[in-house]
């Protein structure tokens, strides 16, 4: 019996797991508005841009955010990890994510894709930076797409409209072999 083997898979095991356990973590610690146990999913040092570095910069950019929706619940649908293949304390994976929001008299539903990136440190698996990208979001009795797909008027910003499925590589690629009216028969509104 190779142990060497059987140890790098036990661990490969316990990492896949550790890892999976993060997107629902994320989503608990949001739903519930626990900013710490939020923020303590992700590297000590993770850098939160023009918010600077660290955990209390992220609570910093966190708590304004979370107090533009009442409540939330994010169901998380799915999740693909990806180790590096030279530096086992590095990974990569995406998140599939459907949520809803209490704005106001709105019910405002997302779908999203997280794209993640993941790093070990100190023996614990942690976020080291999450990009949010979503393929609409509305009103649960408004039907996505009409009159756009991001329609949630405080958030249709630019930095907020939707980016998926763009943002697949493949995306592009797959569709270039349809002709302009294939494409506009697909995607009509009623």
């Amino acid at each position: 019996m190779d142990c060497d083997g059987l140890s790098h898979r036990i661990e490969r095991i316990e990492s896949q797991l550790a890892i999976q356990e993060l997107p629902p973590r994320y989503a608990v610690a949001v739903d519930s508005r626990n900013l710490d146990a939020l923020v303590n999913l992700f590297v000590p040092e993770v850098d939160c841009g023009h918010w600077g570095k660290g955990r209390e910069a992220l609570k910093a950019f966190f708590d304004p955010t979370l107090r533009g929706f009442y409540r939330s619940q994010h169901q998380i649908c799915g999740h693909v990890v990806d180790f590096d293949p030279v530096n086992p304390d590095r990974a990569t994976g995406t998140t599939y994510c459907r949520a809803e929001h209490e704005d106001g008299d709105q019910w405002v539903t997302m779908a999203i894709c997280y794209f993640d990136e993941y790093a070990r440190h100190d023996g614990q698996w942690y976020f080291k930076r999450r990009d949010e990208r979503h393929w609409y979001s509305s009103d649960v009795l408004a039907r996505p797409g009409q009159p756009q797909f991001q329609n949630w008027d405080k958030y249709a910003t630019a930095r907020y409209q939707p980016r998926l499925p763009n943002s697949f590589p493949s995306w592009a690629e797959y569709w270039s072999r349809s002709t302009p009216e294939e494409l506009a028969a697909l995607t009509k509104k009623p």
